[in-house]
């Protein structure tokens, strides 16, 4: 039996569905809108959410995509009294779990509900079989363990700002924000994020992480920009593009990243997203290039003005021909699309070297400076 999420605007057909399906051992709970619906998702997980998609204020499609990025592994049924070829897309698109016309029949809803649940549970056996063979602390907890050390994180965060170097003037470009807890044992900032995506609250520390970064902002020389790494699921978040927002107010200082390392895919309207970040001052960087999810299929989407290269292709350049020469050809593609590119991970003047001679200007590194409170000078000698 599982914790079924409702969704629908008439009560009517919000009591019938919870009768049935109560009936059959499962624990229900209600919402006449989306905006109810997605409040219930922020304080506790469910197996499977089961909506109405004509609704008022929020359809069922976009409640669909919020909750994908509340729970990412919720399994979603999408119900209809007038199917529409244009909807079935998009709830294929954002990864309904299936597309159910009314009156749906008391069977089928049941075997559509179990079979959800099932799925669910599948994906959180794979998640924990993977956690069990991870270091990260976020895998090692069990929930309620896990709430209270990511409360506690969230509680005693603070930012830790890395330099960026500009080789060409021997310069301060920019400075990373890295988000750090004083509460183990989540730390540093995988584990943090971690723990967020399997809890479901990365819009917690998302916006928490902008508040900390724009509070800092003032402090930043006024001649650095400030690199805020951005979470996929992210870009789902209304806090994000409101103008009022702490951040948005130094948007035209801020260098938003968007990593690599998580699939846009199942974001709606990236495009869009892009557009109305701009729009607020903010500029786009591709980040961990080179050991992402989906590599150069991103850049149509970010067109990004900085491209940020991982360091699993910098580390050891100096000894490594191929690398070199991937290097240089994304050093050659951001001038070809007149973006910025970003050497990550630069530990020896080896390093720093052979990049710089494969065109990379802007690196970032231990060999410069470790991240700390403050914003501090890179390495006297590592210039």
């Amino acid at each position: 039996m599982g914790r079924v999420l409702l969704v629908d605007d008439d009560p009517l057909v919000l009591r019938g569905y919870r009768r049935i399906l109560e009936q059959a051992g499962h624990t229900v709970e209600t919402s006449l809108d989306g905006a109810q619906a997605l409040a219930l998702a922020a304080r506790r997980p469910f197996d499977v959410a089961l909506t109405d998609i004509a609704m008022p204020h929020m359809d069922g499609v976009e409640l669909l995509r919020r909750l994908r990025a509340l729970q990412p592994d919720l399994p979603v049924l999408l119900v209809t009294a007038t199917p529409k070829l244009e909807s079935a897309i998009q709830a294929v698109d954002y990864g309904a779990q299936r597309y159910l016309q009314k009156p749906v029949d008391r069977r089928l809803l049941l075997e559509s509900v179990d079979k959800a649940i099932g799925l669910h549970r599948v994906a959180r056996l794979k998640r924990e079989a993977l956690g069990a063979l991870s270091d990260d602390p976020a895998w090692k907890l069990d929930r309620d363990a896990l709430e209270r050390a990511f409360e506690a994180a969230l509680a005693t965060a603070w930012i830790a700002f890395q330099p960026i170097v500009r080789w060409s003037d021997r310069r301060i470009f920019a400075y990373e924000a890295l988000v750090r807890s004083l509460r183990g044992p989540l730390e540093l900032p995988p584990e943090i994020i971690a723990a967020a995506e399997r809890l479901g609250r990365l819009h917690d520390l998302g916006r928490l992480v902008r508040g900390l970064v724009a509070r800092a902002a003032p402090h930043c020389p006024p001649d650095a920009l400030l690199f805020v790494n951005l979470h996929a699921f992210d870009l789902d978040d209304p806090a994000l593009y409101d103008p009022a927002a702490p951040l948005s107010r130094v948007a035209d200082r801020v260098v938003l990243e968007v990593t690599e390392r998580h699939s846009l895919e199942g974001i709606a309207d990236v495009q869009r997203h892009m557009a109305d970040l701009r729009r607020l001052g903010f500029r786009i960087a591709v980040d961990d290039l080179g050991a992402g999810y989906a590599g150069l299929a991103s850049f149509g989407m970010l067109e990004p003005e900085v491209i940020k290269i991982d360091m699993s292709l910098t580390r050891g350049a100096d000894s490594a021909e191929k690398q070199r020469l991937l290097i240089r050809a994304i050093a050659n593609l951001g001038r070809n699309l007149d973006a910025l590119v970003v050497a990550e991970g630069v530990e020896t003047q080896a390093e720093r070297d052979a990049l710089v001679a494969q065109g990379c200007d802007l690196l970032q590194g231990y060999f410069f400076a470790r991240p700390a409170d403050g914003f501090s000078d890179a390495r006297a000698d590592s210039l």
